[in-house]
Formats: structure tokens, sequence, C-alpha cells
């Protein structure tokens, strides 16, 4: 039964119903352990080498890109019901509204063709005027039922549908978006925390040459952004998508400071190359003087 109406509401742009958040939630929340037992591994690590310090630095940048990527995707699921819910909640309103104007319509026209069928022929005025109600209320009642109908087709409900139809469909879109709110919470809390251990673990590498660990997590990064894209595929069952990674790497540099990080060892990888072209310089220099 829920196959059938997941089936449904995706066909009708519902993407996030109440059978696909909660297959999406129990990946997330499988993730979640994989990730917090490895990073609890992480900030347990004892060897303070470089290439420790920059595997580790750089395992903890994995996590914090998938949750990166966790949250822009479940922000993308909320960002698309809350969309949903603009649309549909006006149209609800709008089809009660119609119902209404029905049922009065039908009510009156039924009054009217009651009356002029109890009148006396001889009221023949009264009964023209009668007619001419009677015919208006009909036009308007096609018109009005006509409406209807095309908005029970647009929403692929059945002619004989009811509110109750759009009120389950708009439950059920305010459910998933409860349940994606809870996600996003979860996620935030982890990205906190690996943030957190990121900070630390960084602080420990002070004393570290910061030219040579930036080119050792460089030479180790491509495997684990592989990595982190595997990780992600066998969560969720499908390739993940580039765009949305993009922007999650963009939010994880964003996040650790990396522009400014690289930037700094750039600069420093200058002065001290300036430097290196100095020292002979100078040694140059007071060989000439000692020869002369």
């Amino acid at each position: 039964h829920e196959g059938v109406t997941a089936r449904a509401l995706e066909r009708k742009g519902i993407i996030a119903d109440r059978c696909e958040i909660n297959r999406q939630i129990k990946a997330d929340n499988a993730l979640l352990r994989e990730l917090k037992a490895e990073i609890k591994k992480l900030t347990a690590l004892v060897a303070r080498t470089v290439p420790a310090i920059a595997e580790g630095l750089e395992k903890l940048r994995s996590r914090v890109l998938i949750f990166c990527y966790q949250l822009s995707h479940i922000r993308g699921g909320k960002s698309h019901i809350q969309k949903s819910l603009a649309v549909w909640k006006p149209e609800l309103e709008r089809y009660t509204g119609l119902v209404q104007q029905i049922k009065k319509k039908s009510k009156e026209r039924k009054a009217l063709v009651a009356e002029k069928k109890e009148l006396p022929i001889y009221h023949v005025k009264r009964h023209k005027t009668l007619a001419v109600c009677i015919t208006e209320l009909t036009e308007d009642l096609e018109e009005l039922r006509s409406e209807k109908a095309l908005l029970l087709q647009r929403f692929e409900y059945a002619e004989d549908a009811g509110a109750e139809a759009f009120r389950k469909d708009i439950a059920t879109m305010e459910a998933g978006l409860k349940k994606l709110e809870a996600q996003e919470q979860k996620y935030s809390a982890e990205l906190d925390k690996a943030l957190d251990e990121y900070a630390e673990l960084k602080a420990q590498a002070a004393d570290f040459d910061p030219v040579e660990l930036y080119k050792a997590r460089q030479v180790i990064r491509p495997a684990l952004e592989k990595a982190v894209k595997k990780q992600l595929e066998d969560t969720m069952q499908e390739k993940p998508s580039l765009i949305v990674l993009l922007s999650a790497k963009q939010e994880a540099s964003r996040l650790l400071g990396e522009d400014t990080e690289e930037r700094q060892v750039r600069q420093l990888i200058m002065r001290r190359q300036k430097e290196q072209r100095t020292v002979p310089q100078n040694q140059s220099k007071k060989k000439e003087h000692w020869e002369r």
C-alpha cells in the first residue's frame, strides 16, 4: 500500500513522501553511527608525526565533507516539500471554496426549480424570471464543476475525490518535513563535533612545519575524497549528485578555513624561496670581497 502511495505522490511532485524519507533516515542513521565511530578512533590518535597528523586531519575533513553533503541533501528535500506545501495549501482552500460554492448554488437552483414547478402557469412574468435565474445558476455550476474537475485532474485525484484527499497528502508532506528537520538538527550537531575535533587536532600540529604538513595532506586527499563518494553511494544506493558534492566541498572548505591556510602556505613557500635566492648572492659578495 505504501509503495502505491509513494509512486502516486512522486508523480504529483512529492519526492519526500513517508516511505522515501523513512528509507533515507534509516540510511542516514547508519552512516552517522559509522562516522561517529571513525571520529572517535581519530581523536584517540597517539602518533604525533607529520604523516599521522596529516592522515587524521584529512579523515576528519572527509567526515566534515560527508556531513555537509548530507545536510545539503536534507535541505534540498526540505525546500522541495516547502515549495509543494506552498502550492497545495492554497489549492486546498481553493478546492474547499469551490465545493462550498457548488453546494450553495445547487441548493439555490433546486429551490428555484421547485418554485417554478409549483408556480401556476398564468404567472408568466415570474416563470420567465425563474427560468433566467435557473439558466444562470446552471451555467455557474457548470463552470465551477469544470474548475473543480481541472483542479483534481492537475493533482491526479479521482473525480469523486474530496478535500480529505488533499488533507491526507498535505499531512504526509508535513510529517516528512518534520522528520527531515529532525535529521538536519542531528547532522548539524555531529558536524559541530567534527569541526571541534578538527580544530583540536589542528592545534596539536602547531609545532610542525606547515608546508610539510600541507603537502602531506594534499598527497592523500584525492584517495580520501574518492572514498567519500563511495561511502555516500553505498549509503544512498545511488551515485551522489556532483552539484551537491561540489557545494559540500565549498562549504567544508569554508568551515575549515582552507582558503586562508592555502594562501598562508603559498606565502611561506615564496618567502623561503626568496630567502634561498638571497643567501647564495650574499655568499658570492663575501667571496669577491676576500679575493680583493
